[in-house]
């Protein structure tokens, strides 16, 4: 809820005075010190320069703590003062000092018969306005105007007992009898089920009054002229749109409602030209497109300040149709918003009259005939059979059949017939959403209140076995672990734009599952990976000097098999996904530490620490070939993917924008779900025999990596080799070229039996025998 004030404040503290003695300041020329009494005991002693000041005077005079908003939007707080060694205690106040114009010549002086100790907002009449945001769902496009939420209000009140009622304003406007004006042809009957239109002249295009400024401005409208911001109001008022044609720019005398020819152009009024479709839905003349009928106007029939004479337009077209076009254009309008969920037929008479009778308030037109009304098939309203028993049962209580009657005529539905079993309910054209037994029953258990619904003394529920292991408790149990190491989580748009995908090989594009009614064209397919969502949070962080980021998201991911397009269960597919991005500086900055950069193997620490969590020992193996990293590791689990983990190739980078390294994971939480239900818990005794750590210096070619000797180790001793591990690497003149050291460190642990030097002596040298056969190894001494 916020209050809008006409005047900031509204002149709290600012009351009607008279000036009871007015003598020059004993220290200043160009003062006088007064005496001015605004009703209280004792007059107030107020310094003041106004040129224009005298005894007997009535003014407006700010009392010490009121705060004035000025005319320029500078706020000031009286504060009792002494100027030039008189006390001061108020203002006396100009027009530009209360915010009611520019002058500052002097004080503002009011008629002598105003009375004295009035407040400045009576006297003056300030508007204050209350503006309530209402949160709507999509099916309550009758709550999208005043009148709707008005006429829902007192529907409530009834259903409460107090006698509520709501007037519609009173639209009683007389129009000449004659043949004068635009004539209407409806080439598209199927898009245009009502189609209303008046012709109106000696119009005035000018700024519009005070008072409509400020309401449109209350709900964030910002005024245009007088002949816009009346259908503005109206559009909001009745939640009927309207649109205002300048009556000479239309050719031929004639309004066509046709469907757009293939390739027509029209240029809307945001100077856009737009190539319309043949679904198009248009408003012509005799020769070419005036607006996109129901969405956007054209520039070549807007209301400009030349505009003398109006064609008014109100109509209902159709919903599906209005839809795509605005898809399709980009195009969101209030209009457009309205006409896609269904207006109120009945109530476009209505809208028109309203506008004309606010039209000839404020501009002098005056219609030249009467309303063009075509409406060949009158929809009928839709009647429901309402069965009590049927109605307690959904109700989940017995509510007395005079409050369900009164409720629903509070709704401005009828009751056509009556009996002890049920009532036959017609139901008016603005609820396009009630059309069954059960849509009433919402509606009356909505108005009369579901805490009104007493809870049974016994509940009756019965339990299921819960699948072990828990998807939620592991997915909690992963959660904690990476907000524990300072992760944050992010919801990414399960929609998004094809172009990401765009000369992938990683994430091809034929395998898009493609949206036929997109929100928009910036969200047309459905993501393949959760790695371009995050790197667009990425980007919009480094933009704001968010350098080091952390990040997770939980989610599903959907592909398009192509292969399977005779079977739609099998062509599309859904899969739940864990991505994981780490960016900047992996460690805050500290005075003993330094900084150290997110780097590959920071996050692979995270991956393998989360896989030891869960008791997992996947397999890893270089990456296959693609483009979305520049290099990387998979982990794999029984011949399935369960991770990949890489550093995001510069290309992809470049694409979002970003400048800095980024390391990302992708977890296949399906794969890892399996898994864990097939996992069988073991335990084992704590070894007594200690560990024996042996360390070796390789020189290999660069082509060997790290992964191939680790591999190369476990194969070559199973029973006692627990863990290998590289703890340095180095390149430099004292290697041939092309060479590289890896300096490995091995832990071996025998549980049977204490190692021997023998017995390690003749492990390592089986050790080194195989990196020398498969790696092409040397051992540096």
């Amino acid at each position: 809820m916020e209050v809008v004030e006409q005047i900031p404040g509204g002149l709290s503290g600012v009351f009607t005075g008279e000036v009871l003695h007015c003598a020059a300041h004993p220290n200043a020329d160009k003062l006088s010190v007064t005496a001015v009494t605004i009703g209280g005991e004792e007059p107030l002693c107020i310094v003041c320069g106004a040129p224009n000041l005298s005894t007997g005077q009535k003014v407006l005079v700010a009392t010490v703590g009121s705060v004035l908003t000025l005319s320029s939007g500078e706020t000031v707080t009286i504060k009792r003062s002494k100027i030039r060694g008189v006390e001061s205690c108020g203002m006396i106040c100009a027009e530009d000092e209360l915010g009611l114009g520019r002058s500052h010549e002097g004080v503002m002086v009011l008629p002598l018969d105003t009375p004295v100790g009035l407040s400045a907002k009576e006297y003056l009449r300030l508007d204050e306005d209350v503006v309530f945001e209402i949160g709507l769902t999509p099916n309550r496009i009758d709550a999208a105007s005043h009148i709707g939420v008005a006429r829902d209000l007192a529907a409530f009140g009834i259903a409460q007992g107090w006698l509520y009622q709501y007037r519609r304003p009173s639209v009683e406007t007389s129009f000449p009898d004659s043949c004068k004006g635009i004539t209407v042809e409806v080439e598209a009957p199927s898009g245009t089920p009502r189609y209303m239109g008046l012709t109106l002249e000696g119009i005035t295009v000018s700024p519009s009054p005070e008072w409509l400024q400020r309401r449109l401005r209350a709900i964030g409208l910002r005024p245009i002229n007088n002949v816009v911001d009346v259908t503005n109001f109206v559009l909001h008022e009745t939640g009927h749109p309207l649109h205002a044609f300048d009556s000479a720019k239309i050719k031929g005398n004639v309004i066509k409602v046709r469907y757009a020819r293939q390739s027509e152009k029209i240029i809307t009024l945001d100077g856009v030209e737009r190539t319309l479709l043949p679904h198009d839905l248009m408003i012509c003349d005799s020769d070419s497109p005036l607006c996109l009928a129901g969405i956007f106007g054209g520039a070549n029939s807007e209301v400009t300040e030349q505009t003398t004479s109006l064609f008014l337009e109100s109509a209902c077209f159709d919903p599906v149709s209005i839809r795509k076009s605005s898809k399709y254009h980009g195009i969101k309008t209030d209009a457009s918003f309205r006409f896609e969920r269904g207006v109120d037929p009945d109530m476009a008479p209505y809208a028109l009259q309203r506008a004309v009778q606010l039209l000839q308030e404020i501009t002098c037109a005056k219609a030249v005939s009467l309303p063009v009304d075509y409406y060949p098939n009158p929809k009928p309203p839709v009647q429901i059979i309402l069965e009590w028993d049927s109605l307690y049962e959904l109700l989940g209580a017995r509510i007395g059949k005079h409050i369900v009657k009164s409720i629903l005529k509070g709704l401005e539905c009828s009751i056509t017939m009556e009996c002890d079993s049920s009532i036959t309910v017609k139901v008016p054209l603005y609820r396009v959403d009630v059309t069954r037994p059960c849509d009433l029953a919402e509606e009356v258990l909505r108005l009369w209140g579901y805490n009104n619904v007493e809870v049974p003394e016994r509940i009756s529920a019965s339990f299921s076995s819960a699948v072990k292991p828990d998807p939620e408790e592991i997915r909690a149990k992963m959660e904690n672990m990476w907000v524990n190491n300072g992760f944050h989580e992010i919801m990414c748009n399960s929609l998004s734009p094809a172009q990401w995908y765009n000369n992938s090989s990683t994430f091809p594009s034929n395998k898009l599952v493609k949206l036929l009614n997109p929100l928009s064209s910036d969200l047309n397919v459905m993501r393949q990976t959760l790695i371009f969502g995050g790197l667009e949070v990425i980007a919009y962080n480094l933009n704001r000097q968010q350098n080091n980021l952390r990040l997770f998201e939980t989610g599903n991911v959907y592909e398009y098999d192509a292969e399977q397009e005779a079977d739609c269960l099998k062509a599309y597919k859904e899969y739940a996904r864990v991505a994981v991005w780490m960016t900047g500086q992996a460690d805050e900055q500290q005075w003993r530490l330094p900084q150290r950069p997110a780097h590959f193997f920071c996050l692979k620490g995270y991956i393998k620490k989360l896989f030891s969590q869960f008791g997992l020992s996947p397999t890893e193996c270089a990456m296959s070939d693609g483009d979305l990293f520049s290099n990387g590791i998979d982990y794999t689990i029984h011949g399935k993917v369960l991770a990949y983990l890489g550093e995001v190739s510069k290309k992809e980078l470049f694409l979002f924008g970003i400048k800095q390294e980024v390391i990302v994971a992708e977890i296949c939480w399906d794969v890892l779900i399996k898994e864990l239900k097939e996992k069988k818990l073991s335990y084992s005794e704590l070894p007594k025999y200690p560990e024996v750590r042996r360390d070796l210096a390789l020189v290999l070619d660069e082509g060997v990596s790290y992964f191939q000797l680790q591999q190369t180790a476990i194969r070559t001793e199973r029973r006692i080799l627990k863990r290998v591990s590289l703890f340095d690497l180095y390149r430099g003149e004292k290697l041939p070229v092309g060479k590289k050291q890896y300096a490995l460190s091995f832990i071996l642990q025998d549980n049977e039996k204490t190692l021997t030097d023998k017995d390690v002596d003749l492990v390592m040298l089986r050790l080194i025998n195989a990196f020398e056969k498969e790696t092409g190894a040397t051992l540096r001494i």
